[in-house]
């Protein structure tokens, strides 16, 4: 009886210290978990994630042919063509690590990205061939690290960033301009979305904002006849070659109510700014390149009106275009060649205008609703050979185009985008003469075109 009844007791007093140390374990495992899901509160309040992306379809009702520009007769009754696209799809992802100091990171893919892969053609005897699947490009468009100091109106930023000249630059995101495509003119003549390694200086006080960027200069061997320094600021090496700097700046004030101004410069020397050394008959070239540009946003009265005029300056075009000749009639047989070689102006020039009205402001059901919907017009003007010796022979880099269409956005993050694009040249001056006769020059075949997008842009985190 004794035994059983220290047994008892024995069980009792188990069963009580186990309920103890189980309640013990109850309360540290719930203030784990407060702690955790507080961590992840914490983490998740200081991650941003987002993007905007672009689909596109279009009909061309001109030739698609390369030579369509030199031969201008033999195309003008070619067939339309179309095309399905991925202009831009972006993805950001950013972070505040706290004490002023955030991260911010785009990856970019254009055209839908590149795609490649190898494969065993049985055809050609089991053979390993390398197959490109698709075209386009995939680029790492931002990396940076920034520091905020005095409630962010001084920042320093270091790291792959954008330069923010001319407004298709600083302002690149699909609801940040009506048509389907990026505006032509300053996506033709300008690196588009401009982006280098480099350093910014910015921030904002009271009404103006403010940056300046100490970058590598760009590179003379890329600039084009028909896209002046558009492929400038890329590399075919695994880094960009800093022979030469430059710098840019770029001011905004938005001091009236609903409208912003925009005024940016670019100034820095292109030439030797590549792995090639020229000879000492090029010593006293540089290559400088200048550009100014001004732009505004009026977001007011239901009209959203923006524009944009750019001009840019670029010296020894003469000689550099002799050095590039020179360089394509000795490598033209190489293979893997990155350059392109070819004449330069030594002006160039673009000015834009679009406006639209949002029509759901004058329904009184809709008005209310987050949808909008936007009729607009845009008319744009650009010419990468504005002036220089070889302007004779790129008649057809002076465009004119007009766009009408509209916007729907049942969300603020969504829009549906339609436009008819007439894009136009100006016509030769024959002097009085007449079609048959063999010096009579014939007009360029105006190329009109009907698009269908639609693009999304926000943070998703």
């Amino acid at each position: 009886m004794r035994n059983t009844l220290f047994i008892v007791i024995l069980l009792l007093s188990s069963i009580n210290i186990f309920g103890q140390e189980t309640e013990v374990d109850a309360t540290t495992g719930a203030s784990q978990q407060v702690e955790k899901k507080k961590n992840l509160t914490n983490f998740l309040s200081r991650l941003h994630i987002g993007g905007y992306g672009e689909a596109v379809m279009t009909r061309n009702f001109y030739s698609q042919s390369f030579n369509r520009y030199k031969k201008p007769e033999n195309f003008k009754d070619d067939k339309s063509h179309g095309r399905f696209d991925l202009p831009h799809v972006c993805l950001n992802i950013g972070y505040d690590f706290g004490k002023g100091w955030t991260m911010g990171t785009e990856i970019e893919f254009e055209h839908g990205g590149t795609g490649s892969a190898v494969e065993i053609e049985a055809e050609e005897a089991g053979e390993y061939e390398a197959e490109v699947e698709k075209g386009g490009e995939v680029n790492l468009e931002q990396f940076w690290i920034n520091k905020a100091f005095w409630n962010g109106k001084f920042n320093i930023k270091a790291g792959e960033i954008i330069v923010p000249v001319g407004y298709s630059n600083a302002y690149h995101e699909p609801n940040q301009f009506f048509t389907c495509y990026r505006p032509e003119g300053e996506s033709t003549i300008f690196p588009n979305t401009w982006h280098q390694v480099g350093l910014s200086l910015w921030g904002k006080v009271k009404d103006w904002r403010y940056e300046a960027l100490f970058l590598s200069g760009l590179n003379s061997e890329s600039f084009t006849a028909e896209n002046f320094v558009h492929y400038g600021a890329t590399s075919p090496y695994e880094f960009k070659v800093a022979n030469n700097f430059a710098g840019a700046l770029r001011i905004d004030n938005y001091s009236i109510k609903g409208l912003r101004i925009g005024l940016s410069g670019y100034y820095g020397y292109t030439f030797r700014n590549t792995l090639r050394t020229p000879g000492s008959k090029y010593e006293d070239v540089t290559g400088a390149l200048g550009i100014a540009a001004l732009d505004f946003t009026l977001n007011r009265w239901n009209w959203i009106v923006r524009g944009n005029v750019d001009y840019a300056h670029f010296s020894d075009a003469d000689e550099i275009s002799a050095y590039n000749q020179a360089n394509w009639t000795h490598h033209k047989y190489q293979d893997g060649n990155p350059h392109h070689y070819t004449n330069i102006g030594s002006n160039a020039l673009a000015y834009g205008i679009e406006a639209g009205y949002n029509v759901f402001s004058q329904i009184p059901k809709l008005k209310q609703k987050d949808g909008k919907l936007f009729l607009f017009g845009r008319f744009e003007h650009y010419n990468t050979m504005a002036s220089g010796t070889y302007q004779s022979m790129y008649k057809y880099t002076k465009k004119y185009r007009c766009a009408f269409g509209v916007n729907y956005s049942p969300i603020k993050q969504i829009t549906i985008k339609g436009e008819y694009s007439y894009r136009f040249f100006e016509k030769p001056n024959n002097n009085g003469l007449t079609s048959d006769s063999p010096l009579y020059k014939q007009p360029y075949n105006n190329e009109p075109s009907i698009s269908l997008g639609v693009t999304y842009c926000g943070w998703f985190l």
